[in-house]
């Protein structure tokens, strides 16, 4: 493959979330490493695309001065909330009766875990969130203490996430990490974007016990940018129509399954 055909690539694959990981440009270009890192760098070197740990993005990213990055991959927040709200509402119930008085806990953006909070009331938590929706929800309740990561403002999720994976969340440690995801299978927790997929990474690596919240309509026909494996979780808290078979993966991975 030639240089001019090896960029070509590298430049579709970065435009389409404003980052892409050495990873997937080994698993997409027929290169050897050393030859992509060169290509990396010629590439940095013309004022194209910045170097950044575990990939690169295009120029502008870490200003938000590329508009379309700030979207993402998969259904916007708001076509999705009323989507199985009945099964959210009840996860959201089962989820909130976990929680600690006094204690620390991430939660994660999401229509699912949205649902947690009117619960949290009188708790007296310290919360951190990247979901704008979940700081609105928290706001009246007094005794609770809201922290958010620093990043841009993804409008269609309002979520707060760094652009290109860098490190965005505040060096804290939580007991506890409730987080979302667009779908669940056997290859693990996935979401539809690398860039959202990379933020739940670093909240999964500041918790000491993670719990999945997901209706059982996530276990169908999964596929994804891969966040963790399945026995990476703690607990999944999900509706009574999951699927016997399903259950089943969950409980063979060794984790708890809680039905709301």
């Amino acid at each position: 493959m030639h240089v001019e055909e090896r960029d070509s690539l590298i430049l579709d694959l970065i435009g389409k979330t404003g980052f892409v990981s050495f990873k997937r440009l080994e698993a997409a270009i027929s290169a050897s490493p050393a030859t992509l890192r060169r290509d990396l760098d010629r590439l940095e070197g013309k004022g194209v695309i910045q170097r950044v740990r575990g990939g690169a993005r295009l120029v502008g990213d870490e200003a938000g001065e590329r508009t379309d990055v700030q979207s993402l991959a998969g259904v916007p927040f708001h076509e999705n909330i009323d989507r199985n709200r009945a099964q959210k509402e009840a996860i959201g119930r089962a989820a909130a009766a976990l929680c600690k008085p006094g204690e620390s806990i991430i939660i994660d953006g999401g229509s699912t875990t949205l649902q947690m909070c009117r619960h949290l009331a009188g708790l007296n938590l310290q919360v951190l969130t990247n979901s704008l929706h979940v700081v609105s929800a928290l706001l009246p309740q007094p005794g609770t203490r809201i922290a958010v990561p620093g990043g841009s403002v993804f409008r269609e999720q309002n979520i707060i996430l760094g652009i290109g994976g860098e490190e965005c969340m505040p060096r804290v440690h939580a007991p506890r990490l409730f987080m979302g995801a667009a779908f669940v299978g056997a290859q693990g927790v996935m979401q539809a974007d690398v860039v959202l997929a990379a933020a739940e990474r670093q909240m999964i690596d500041r918790a000491e016990w993670v719990a999945l919240l997901v209706d059982s309509s996530k276990f169908a026909a999964p596929s994804g940018s891969v966040v963790c494996g399945l026995d990476e979780l703690d607990a999944i808290v999900t509706d009574a129509d999951i699927s016997d078979l399903h259950a089943r993966m969950i409980q063979d991975a060794g984790v708890e399954l809680i039905i709301a």
